[in-house]
Parts: C-alpha cells; sequence; structure tokens
C-alpha cells in the first residue's frame, strides 16, 4: 500500500476574497434594481377604463409625461355635486383626449364646442337621469390648463361646468393605450 499523499495548495487572499466580493456586488446590484423599480412605479402606474368615452380598456399611465394636444389625460375630476350623484363620493381618475392646450381659444354656438374655430364637441342639455348640464367655459385656456373631451355622447368632460378647464394641479399624466 502506499501511503496518501497529501497536497500542499496554497489559498491566494484572491480566491477567497472573491465570493464575498460576489455576494456584496449581488446585494448592491439588487438594491439598485430595487431603487429603479420603486422610481419606475411612482412614475407609471397600469390603468383600467371602465367607461365606454375611450374605446380602450388599458392605459398605461406615465406620471413625467406633459400633456399635449391628441394625448389621452388622466386627471382626477373636480368636485360637485353632480359628479357625486353620478360617479359617488369617491369617483376614479378620468380619462379624455386633450382637444385645447393653454393659448387656444374655446368657443360654443348651440352646445357645439369650438377650438381655434374647429369643432370638436357637443354638450347634451341634461345628464342621463335628466339633471340639467351646464356648459363649460369658453374663452382662452389659460396657462396649466387643457380642455378636455371626447367624441362619446355621454362623455363628462370640459364641455360641462361641473368638470371645466383640467389644469396640472389635476393631471396624473398622460396615458398611451395598450389595449
Amino acid at each position: 500500500m502506499q501511503p496518501a499523499r497529501t497536497l500542499n495548495v496554497r489559498h491566494s487572499g484572491a480566491l477567497t476574497r472573491w465570493p464575498r466580493f460576489a455576494l456584496w456586488a449581488g446585494v448592491g446590484l439588487a438594491g439598485l434594481g430595487l431603487t429603479a423599480t420603486s422610481d419606475f412605479a411612482r412614475t407609471h402606474a397600469l390603468m383600467i377604463n371602465a367607461s365606454p368615452s375611450l374605446p380602450y380598456w388599458a392605459i398605461w399611465l406615465d406620471r413625467k409625461a406633459v400633456p399635449g394636444r391628441g394625448d389621452v389625460i388622466l386627471f382626477d375630476p373636480p368636485p360637485s355635486s353632480l359628479l357625486t350623484r353620478h360617479f359617488g363620493p369617491n369617483p376614479m381618475a378620468f380619462g379624455k383626449l386633450v382637444l385645447g392646450v393653454s393659448g387656444d381659444i374655446v368657443t360654443a354656438q348651440d352646445r357645439t364646442f369650438f377650438v381655434n374655430g374647429k369643432a370638436v364637441a357637443i354638450a347634451k342639455s341634461v345628464t342621463r337621469l335628466g339633471e340639467p348640464l351646464s356648459l363649460g367655459p369658453t374663452g382662452t385656456i389659460p396657462k396649466g390648463c387643457y380642455f378636455v373631451a371626447t367624441g362619446h355622447k355621454d362623455g363628462f368632460d370640459s364641455r360641462y361646468a361641473a368638470i371645466g378647464w383640467i389644469c396640472r394641479d389635476r393631471v396624473l399624466g398622460i396615458g398611451r393605450p395598450i389595449l
């Protein structure tokens, strides 16, 4: 029988430090990933549209984007008794199209609204429950505000005084239709 051989292996410091370095690098990268995910979650959201006023049922909200003409805008509607009767005490966010921006001129003839002379929406005279609807604001859209509406005949938007201009403090962000 042969005696067992012993192997003399020297461990370099780099070999024993490598697993520890990999562990700490992984922890650091995970922390960065969670921070990025957290920031993304603060600035984005998936919104489900329960209203027939827009043809999309899933909208990706980008809170950092600045609304422009033609964009889908998501906003908190202003409180009113009319809104409460139709949507409850805590209505969900509204989604509408930006049809007028700061500096545009909104006019109304009969119950048709125009932005810079182009017809964009027709206002109803009563709600589906028969309540009278007052017309929304006309004139020059103030800085930081928008005229929002949809082509849907029952859309509740800037055509009506209960909604009016939608200004920056109510804007949640831009919606990107995904479905």
